[in-house]
């Protein structure tokens, strides 16, 4: 067996299939909790117009694996060709696809069932070399991620979901208050962006390019609800000059004045949390923020947001050994003392946990518990080439998406990496997305 806290290496072809069965197994098993915890009513309702209902992500994910691994890989025919558009993402929005003609979660079940025991067929007989799409295994480690992604965004759902709680982890560890630096400086000068060789890394986090930032700092932490409290209670959700246009505009249509999941009682905050309704804990990360509220957030505070690129040398580059790592902590594969990662718990861990996970320079939870909003817009690294399909990624970049780094509680370690980017909308808030802000060097 290969050793689990490394990368395989390329020359080892075997330790790509082991860890591709690994990986979906793990991911199949997450995907089943998701959709066994509720009854058939709660799998095909849509529990909110940003969502789909919970069986279109189960067939999709079923749908998605065979296109990808039984059709490409393994030169198979099709199994149910005549649902390739109702569960196609591009061709109907999640508004409209509780009026699809949907397989039931029995037959999804089913379909996604026999997907996965004839890929395994495949995974089995497949050489992992000689071509781009298997390569190290690639395209089974590209599926893997796309269901933990589909698992990530199954677990919103969950969390948009009315009623009593249908899931159940212990919570993290206690940890102590964390009573070190707020900041930290990251030098100024050139580092390794993005990555070349890491070989299951996506088209948008390719290739590995030279990137020149100037000195600035940055929080230790992410901010916490402590400390966005504190905005609230200044009247940061009422004062226009801490937004930007588009934000102040939003927030004053849709009437935000908090967090989405909170609500005041008296003079505490409560937030619901999976069916659970609690006291705001003031230590953990702030979680369900858009990034226009982050941004904001960031005025008030005298500071902003980092760019993607300085989250991305916060969180790999090593000055020691002058050199970018996979993680903030090595190029070991994350473990749970590194990072709050893979529906372990159904919430972020206080600020300043995981010390083990912290970077060479000092910033802690760069990985996990909170998605973190950076300043950028999503836009192609210098010789981006699309692929295996430009629907992945290509097809968002621009003004339109912010750029989000480092995962959440919610996020599997196979779709995970300090090179690993995401992106959405700067309104969205149902997404696990905090912050932590930042600074230039030369700004008091």
């Amino acid at each position: 067996m290969t050793d689990p806290t490394t990368a395989p290496s390329v020359e080892d072809p075997e330790s790509f299939r082991e860890r591709a069965v690994s990986t979906l197994v793990t991911a199949r098993d997450r995907t089943t909790l998701l959709t066994s915890c509720v009854e058939e009513p709660d799998l095909t309702a849509q529990h909110s117009p940003l969502m789909s209902p919970l069986v279109w992500d189960l067939a999709h994910i079923g749908n998605q694996e065979e296109q990808w691994l039984l059709r490409t890989v393994g030169g198979q025919e099709a199994i149910r060709p005549e649902i390739d558009g109702i569960y196609d993402a591009f061709e109907h929005p999640r508004s409209e696809r509780p009026t699809l003609p949907l397989l039931s979660p029995a037959e999804s079940r089913r379909y996604a069932a026999e997907v996965r025991g004839r890929v395994l067929d495949i995974l089995e007989g497949t050489a992992l070399h000689g071509t781009r799409l298997t390569e190290a295994g690639f395209a089974f480690g590209m599926i893997a991620q796309h269901e933990q992604q589909h698992d990530e965004t199954m677990l919103i759902t969950h969390q948009l979901r009315k009623g009593p709680a249908a899931l159940t982890t212990p919570d993290p560890e206690p940890a102590p208050l964390f009573t070190g630096p707020a900041e930290v400086l990251v030098p100024g000068g050139p580092f390794t962006m993005g990555t070349s060789d890491e070989p299951w890394a996506l088209d948008n986090e390719r290739p590995a390019h030279r990137r020149e930032v100037d000195a600035f700092w940055i929080d230790t932490t992410p901010v916490t609800n402590a400390e966005y409290q504190a905005f609230i209670e200044d009247g940061g959700y009422d004062t226009e000059r801490w937004w930007a246009p588009a934000g102040w505009a939003h927030i004053r249509q849709h009437s935000i004045h908090a967090p989405l999941f909170w609500s005041r009682d008296g003079r505490q905050w409560l937030r619901r949390r999976f069916g659970v309704t609690e006291v705001v804990p003031p230590d953990e990360p702030v979680v369900h923020v858009s990034w226009y509220e982050a941004d904001a957030y960031a005025r008030w505070a005298g500071r902003r947001l980092p760019t993607e690129a300085e989250w991305e040398k916060a969180a790999r580059h090593d000055p020691a050994g002058n050199r970018s790592t996979r993680y903030p902590w090595g190029d070991a594969d994350p473990r749970p003392e590194h990072a709050n990662l893979g529906q372990r718990h159904l919430r972020p861990a206080p600020a300043g946990s995981y010390p083990e996970g912290e970077s060479p320079l000092g910033v802690r939870q760069l990985i996990g518990d909170v998605w973190e909003w950076t300043g950028s817009d999503f836009e192609p690294y210098p010789g981006f080439q699309a692929f295996p399909y430009k629907e992945y990624s290509e097809v968002f970049f621009g003004p339109d998406h912010k750029v989000l780094r480092g995962g959440s509680f919610a996020v599997d370690p196979v779709a995970c990496r300090g090179t690993f980017r995401n992106w959405d909308y700067p309104i969205r808030r149902q997404i696990f997305s905090g912050f932590r802000t930042a600074r230039s060097a030369g700004s008091a």
